[in-house]
Formats: structure tokens, sequence, C-alpha cells
């Protein structure tokens, strides 16, 4: 008998390891599914507006062309400290840069280094999750006290102490501060695992002869990855405001490139006389965080409540 038999029999047996919904129709309803998110959004207009910035964002990172045409990089001395008006929405800086351009191109850099750091993390973190809670026994007590200490070092702590080691850079600082979120990554998913381990589909796939990797990849990950998803949208907040943090620091691109954080470090030396050059890229990345701690709410509690 093959394996794949075998698996379909267990699961045909009991009926869990792929549960449908009450109402929900056999054929895939991909319309319903839409409507459902669609009224979902508009009864929660702060959820629309943080799903809304957060996709100009990523349209920003990716296509910048369509916001400004200006160069971030190319300024006239002539038209410096300029304020916000309707030519420069974000003023101008010391050397007569569009402040908008540079926050708009900026957010490429930024949320390039941000997606590095959620999906190392997600991924290290996930595995060490996985590992410690399928092996178990002198496995999982390796790896979970491996995992306390460095739980036991606060996040900015060990991104500088690793972006120290590893040199100046965007894709240095993304992967320190993924490697500093590592921690929290392996407990959840350890957690999750250890809860599906346990279930019932999963002790009856094993009596009927299923093999550790097919339990594993058909029954364990994608029932325990759900969580550590949602734990991957609130870090995304979390990881810019690190990212931010190393590039004020000096630790991110070398300039001119307009990174968040170096953009307001650069501001800092003229908010006498120029507050715009700090505050309007400040405001841009509070927004960010605001909006993807929003969604990742949403995700967690509001959308699983009504399901």
């Amino acid at each position: 008998m093959s394996q794949s038999l075998v698996d379909d029999q267990a699961e045909a047996a009991l009926g869990l390891s792929r549960p449908v919904e009450p109402g929900t129709p056999a054929e895939p309803g991909r319309p319903v599914g839409v409507r459902r998110v669609l009224g979902f959004l508009l009864r929660r207009p702060g959820l629309l507006l943080s799903a809304v910035v957060l996709v100009l964002v990523v349209l920003a990172a990716f296509w910048p062309d369509l916001f400004t045409s200006q160069d971030p990089l190319k300024g006239v001395p002539s038209q410096n400290f300029r304020g916000p008006s309707g030519s420069h929405w974000f003023g101008t800086d010391e050397l007569g840069r569009d402040v908008f351009s540079r926050v708009v191109h900026g957010a490429q850099l930024s949320l390039k280094a941000t997606l590095i750091a959620v999906l190392v993390a997600f991924v290290v973190g996930g595995l060490l999750g996985v590992v410690a809670g399928f092996v178990g026994r002198w496995v999982d007590d390796v790896l979970m006290r491996f995992v306390d200490v460095l739980l036991a070092i606060p996040a900015l702590f060990m991104s500088l102490a690793l972006v120290t080691a590893l040199g100046y850079g965007t894709v240095k600082v993304a992967v320190a501060v993924g490697i500093a979120s590592v921690a929290s990554f392996a407990r959840v998913a350890r957690a999750e695992v250890l809860r599906v381990r346990q279930a019932v589909f999963v002790e009856a796939s094993r009596s009927c002869g299923a093999r550790w990797y097919s339990v594993l990849g058909r029954h364990v990950l994608p029932n325990a990855v759900g969580p550590v998803i949602v734990l991957a949208t609130l870090d995304f907040g979390s990881s810019i405001l690190a990212v931010s943090a190393l590039s004020f620091l000096g630790y991110g691109a070398p300039p001119p490139a307009p990174e968040w954080g170096t953009l307001i470090s650069d501001g800092r030396n003229y908010l006498a006389n120029a507050w715009w050059l700090t505050a309007l890229p400040g405001l841009a990345i509070a927004a960010t965080v605001l909006a993807a701690n929003r969604v990742a709410r949403a995700l967690d509690g509001e959308w699983a409540r009504q399901r």
C-alpha cells in the first residue's frame, strides 16, 4: 500500500485533517471570499485606512515613479530649505533635494531591509521551533535553552552587536534585525507544533503507518503555520523601527542613499529652521508601523472571530 494511500485512508476515517467549515460550498467560492473580505474592511474604517497605507508603501517601494518623477539624489542649491508646498510636498533639504521623492525612494531600501529581516526570523525561528516541537526530548531542551539565551538579550542591543560584527549596509542591518527576532518565532512555532502534534488526526495518521515526514508535511505544518504568519505581520512593524533605528545610528546604506532612518538623522541638525526634514519622514515611518500593527491585530483576532 502506497504512503499517500495510507494518509488518505487516515484522513477519510476521521475526517479531521482537512475540516470543512459549516456552510462552506464544496466548490471553490472565490467571489464569496472577496465579498466577505470587502465587507470586513468596510465595517472597519481604521483597518481599511491601514490597508491602504500599506498598499501605498509597497507601491512606493517597487514603483516609486508612480508617486514622483524627481531625482532623489539631485539637488538645486538655490531651492534649499524650502518648506512644504505644492511643488515640494515635503519641502527640500539643505542641498535643495526634494524630501518627498527621497521618502518615496527610501521606502524601497527600508522595505527591502524589513522584508529580509522578517524572512530571516520566520525561516530560522520557524525551523528551530518546528524541530524542537516535533522531535522533542533532548533536542527540544537544547534548542529552547538557546532560545532562552536570545530572549534574555534586548533585541536592539543584539542587533547592534551583530551589525557591528557583520559590517555596515542595508542587507547586513536586515540580517542583524532578523536574527534578533528569531527567538519569538521559535517559541510560537514550537507551541503550535506541540499543540497540533497531539491532535487526533495526527495520532490516527501515525497509527496507520504514515512516515514522520509525511505527518510533518501534510498535517503538522499546514495546521501550525497560521499563528507564525500572524507573528510575521506583527514583527513587520517592529522590524521597520529596528531597521530605521540602526540606519539613524549610521549602520545602514552609506549617504546619499535615502533610507528612512538616515533621513531623520540628517534632518536633526536643522530642527530649528527646517522641522519638516525630520518630522515628515518620521510620520511616514509611524504611519507604516501603525498600519502594519492594525492589520496584524485584525488578522490575529477580529478576522478569526468572524470566521
